[in-house]
């Protein structure tokens, strides 16, 4: 029996971006760059995914360098892939902001076990994008930053999107991570028609860098699209 385990960790194995990328920008690949990156995602999927369940999809921008962009696995840095899901990574440590609200939202749903039994997690350019800056320094960068960067990763991203569905998701309902990034996943689904439904949720760095003091209303938000529940407007303080 092909397990979603299976798939993914196939489709982690066989990434590779090839393209072309304007002057200033590369992609890291963390897979290839750090041996127990391959090993500490396989050991998450087989613990999450090692079955043949439906999952709906939760679609991010692209993997930050402190969070997949080392550990391989989406919104998750060492700290949470130690602490939450009990796997050690020794050769990184690292935290990534986004990871603390998607594993507070984790726990809020009911723990890993339930929350990655329904749902996946994952980019539509799934490896790390850096820019380099003027003083030399290199950043993370979105996909979306740049209209060159955008036109040079289109059709890799449409790709990736299409192999995410073919381990087996739900395509009637999605839910998109930050306004920009729903935006032009949107314009990609006119084109191709991927997906049913698109829900916009905002980001959980934006909610944890600009929002933190509401962040029980956003994780209410987010569980009432996920789950159906009722938002409870007395968390907006």
């Amino acid at each position: 029996m092909v397990t979603v385990a299976d798939k993914i960790i196939a489709f982690n194995r066989e990434l590779d971006y090839t393209g072309n990328l304007p002057e200033g920008y590369r992609v890291l690949n963390p897979f290839v760059e750090n041996p127990e990156t391959m090993q500490v995602m396989e050991a998450f999927y087989r613990k999450y995914y090692n079955d043949t369940h439906r999952r709906r999809f939760i679609i991010g921008i692209n993997p930050s360098r402190h969070g997949a962009g080392v550990t391989g696995v989406p919104f998750t840095d060492t700290k949470r892939l130690e602490s939450a899901c009990g796997i050690t990574m020794s050769s990184a440590r690292t935290h990534e902001v986004s990871s603390v609200f998607v594993y507070d939202l984790i726990e809020e749903y009911g723990g890993t076990e339930a929350f990655y039994r329904h749902f996946y997690i994952n980019s539509p350019f799934p490896l790390a994008i850096i820019r380099k800056t003027k003083n030399g320094q290199w950043l993370n960068a979105n996909y979306y930053d740049d209209k060159a960067l955008f036109n040079h990763v289109k059709q890799f991203m449409i790709d990736s999107l299409e192999k995410h569905i073919s381990i087996g998701l739900d395509t009637s309902e999605v839910y998109i991570l930050g306004k920009k990034n729903a935006s032009f996943i949107r314009a990609l689904n006119r084109e191709v028609r991927l997906f049913d439904k698109t829900v916009e949720l905002e980001h959980p760095r934006y909610i944890q860098q600009y929002k933190s003091r509401d962040k029980a209303f956003y994780i209410d938000k987010y569980l009432q699209a996920l789950e159906g529940h009722t938002p409870n407007p007395e968390l907006l303080l």
